[in-house]
This record gives structure tokens, C-alpha cells and sequence, in this order.
């Protein structure tokens, strides 16, 4: 492995990132404000409860609207500062049909985010941001450190809530961008955090 630090690009718009090879090393970028923001790997838990959200989701979907798809990370252009920004959440669900060459995914109707105590602020910035996305009704918020989730939902009028609705042990989480229900615990499946 060499020593030999990398060097970034100072700026880039929406645009530019599309178009850059990467770090060279494999790592993972969002851009925030035209500034690359690096995703460090999630911890095992996260991990699952990334997993355990997608099956529950992708599954349902897949059964009951196949019209639509769940995406694994998908590539997010809020409205503000839109050419500056692309938020990458954990999980989304879109009904727009995907097409070849695509990075972003259109029309995300659904996000999903996984929080960590090392990512919450940025993980609270991208929420912030996914809710310019005129087409996102429900925005997930799922701990990876306690059993506890946090959901957003648009309103009638188009606005949003000032506090997100909670859900803790023995909750169960609701989604209606898609029609489907589950009990909290069944995120947390195979985590130390399972009941």
C-alpha cells in the first residue's frame, strides 16, 4: 500500500463528479455543496440493517408493485444547489422505468437512511436536502445503534412535518409511498440490537 496521499479536487459541480474516475482507491464519495464528502464503511449492524430494510422492501415491491423498483444506493439531486449536490442514501424506491446510462435514479419516491453516532450530522444534512425532491414522500430514518426509527412524511399541502414520527421497540414501521407495514424488530433481524 502506498503513502502517497491523493489529491481531490478542490470544487466540482454535479456534472464534473459524474464525470471523475474516483480516488483510485475504491472509496465511495457523495458531493455536498461541491465538495466530495467520503462514505466510510458502515459497521456490521449497519450493515444488516441495511439488508434487513432492502428485503423488506424489495420484496413487497417487487409482489405487490411492479410497476416500481428499490434501488441500493441511489444517486440523489436535491433541488438546492442542485448543480453542486448528489446525495447518495442507503435505499430508494422509484416507479420511473431505469434506462441505460442512468446515475441517478429518477423520481425516488421513497429514501432510507441508516444512522450511525459517526454520520448523523451529514446523515440529518442529506434529509434536509431529500426533501427539496419533489417527488419523495417518506423519508426512513433507521438507528444502527439502538431500536429506534424516525420517519418523514409530506403532507397533503406538500410540506413537512417539524418532527419526524418515532417508532421504538415494539413499534411497527408504516410506509405508505408503497403499502406496507412491519414490526420495528424485523429491521434490527441478526443484529446484537435483536429482541
Amino acid at each position: 500500500m502506498s503513502n502517497t496521499a491523493v489529491k481531490l479536487p478542490p470544487m466540482m459541480t454535479v456534472a464534473d463528479f459524474l464525470e471523475w474516475p474516483g480516488d483510485g482507491l475504491g472509496t465511495r464519495f457523495e458531493l455536498v455543496d461541491g465538495e466530495l464528502r467520503a462514505m466510510a464503511p458502515g459497521s456490521d449492524a449497519h450493515n444488516t440493517i441495511i439488508a434487513n430494510v432492502s428485503l423488506l422492501i424489495g420484496n413487497h415491491v417487487r409482489r405487490t408493485r411492479p410497476d416500481c423498483r428499490m434501488v441500493i444506493t441511489p444517486g440523489v439531486q436535491p433541488n438546492l444547489r442542485a448543480d453542486w449536490n448528489f446525495r447518495i442514501p442507503e435505499i430508494g424506491v422509484t416507479c420511473a422505468s431505469s434506462q441505460a446510462g442512468l446515475i441517478m435514479t429518477p423520481d425516488p419516491m421513497l429514501l432510507v437512511e441508516v444512522l450511525s453516532p459517526s454520520n448523523s450530522s451529514d446523515t440529518w444534512a442529506n434529509v434536509a436536502n431529500y426533501t427539496t425532491v419533489s417527488s419523495v414522500a417518506e423519508i426512513l430514518i433507521v438507528h444502527s445503534t439502538r431500536v429506534k426509527a424516525e420517519l418523514l412524511r409530506r403532507g397533503a399541502d406538500g410540506g413537512w412535518p417539524a418532527n419526524p414520527e418515532q417508532v421504538t421497540m415494539g413499534g411497527t414501521i408504516r410506509l405508505d409511498s408503497i403499502g406496507v407495514e412491519w414490526p420495528i424488530a424485523e429491521a434490527y433481524f441478526g443484529t446484537y440490537l435483536a429482541p
